[in-house]
C-alpha cells in the first residue's frame, strides 16, 4: 500500500505496520484516533492524551529521540513531525530502511486525511475514515452556526514575555476564521512572530485569546486590563481557551473550535449595547 504524506513523499508498506513509533504528541493522537492505537509501541515526550499514551515507552522529546531505541523495537513505521523533529535525525531514520510519515496539518482537511491516511498504513482504513468523517461533519457544523455573524478582530496570546502570537498560516488562525474572527496578525512572519505590546494596541483587538491556562500563566491577561481603552478590555474579552486542543493538530481541533467559537460569541454579546 501506498499514501503520500504531508510533505509530499510516497511512503509504502508491504503490509500493514503493526510496530509504530510516533514522534510528535499531535501524531500518537492522530494514530490512536485513527484506530492505530494498539500498534503504537512508542512516542516521545508530551504524549499525554489518550491516557493509554501515557503508558508507553518514551523515546526521546521531538527535537531530539534516541535513535538507537527506535531501531530495538523494530517499528515497520514510524510517524513524525515534519517541521518539529530534526532533518538529520528524520532522514537518519529513513536511511536505516524504517518508512516515515512525516506529518504536518496546518489544515483542518490535512487532519482529516492524516486520519484516513495512517488508517490505511496501519489496516484500520475503516476506524480512520469515522474519524475524519466526524471531525469534517463538527467542523461543517460550526461554519454553518458562524458563518454570517459579525467578524471580530482577534489577537491570539501565545506566550507573555516576550509576547508572542502565530500568524494566519497557523492552524488557529483557521480556527478563529470558523468562529467568525479576524487574526491581526495574520500576515506577519515567521509562523509564531513576536510583537510589540504597541503593535497590539494600534491593532485594537475586539477579544484577546490565550491557549494557556490561568493557573500556569498568571497575570498575562491581566496585564492587558492596564489599557482600559483597548476594546477586548472594555468589553471584558480576555479569554483562556484550551492550548492541547489548538497547538495540536489532531482531532481534538474540534473541541478547540468549538471552546473558540464559544469565546467569540460571548464577547459578540458583551460588545452589544445593552437595550
Amino acid at each position: 500500500m501506498s499514501v503520500l504524506d504531508d510533505t509530499g513523499a510516497t511512503v509504502t508498506l508491504a503490509a500493514p505496520a503493526k510496530r509504530i513509533v510516533s514522534l510528535a504528541p499531535h501524531a500518537t493522537e492522530l494514530l490512536f484516533a485513527a484506530g492505530a492505537g494498539p500498534r503504537v509501541v512508542a512516542v516521545t515526550e508530551y504524549s499525554d492524551f489518550p491516557p493509554a499514551a501515557t503508558k508507553l515507552p518514551r523515546i526521546g522529546g521531538y527535537n531530539a529521540v534516541d535513535l538507537e531505541r527506535i531501531v530495538a523495537l523494530k517499528p515497520d513505521l514510524v510517524v513524525a513531525w515534519a517541521s518539529g523533529n530534526p532533518k538529520a535525525q528524520v532522514d537518519r531514520i529513513k536511511a536505516l530502511g524504517i518508512p516515515v510519515f512525516l506529518s504536518e496539518p496546518r489544515k483542518f482537511e490535512t487532519i482529516a486525511t492524516n486520519l484516513e491516511r495512517l488508517g490505511m498504513l496501519a489496516g484500520t482504513a475503516p476506524d480512520g475514515a469515522r474519524a475524519a468523517s466526524t471531525l469534517r461533519e463538527g467542523l461543517s457544523r460550526l461554519r454553518t452556526r458562524h458563518q454570517n455573524l459579525p467578524p471580530l478582530r482577534v489577537f491570539y496570546q501565545v506566550w507573555s514575555d516576550p509576547l508572542q502570537t502565530l500568524n494566519g498560516q497557523h492552524l488557529v488562525s483557521e480556527v478563529l476564521r470558523l468562529c467568525g474572527g479576524t487574526n491581526i496578525f495574520a500576515n506577519l512572519e515567521p509562523i509564531a512572530p513576536t510583537v510589540t505590546r504597541e503593535a497590539v494596541l494600534k491593532a485594537a483587538p475586539e477579544a484577546i485569546l490565550t491557549g494557556r491556562e490561568p493557573d500556569t500563566d498568571k497575570g498575562s491577561l491581566d496585564a492587558w486590563k492596564a489599557w482600559p481603552q483597548l476594546p477586548a478590555v472594555a468589553h471584558d474579552n480576555l479569554f483562556y481557551v484550551n492550548g492541547d486542543y489548538l497547538n495540536r493538530p489532531g482531532p481534538r481541533i474540534l473541541a478547540g473550535a468549538e471552546e473558540v467559537c464559544g469565546r467569540l460569541e460571548t464577547a459578540r454579546q458583551h460588545a452589544r449595547p445593552p437595550r
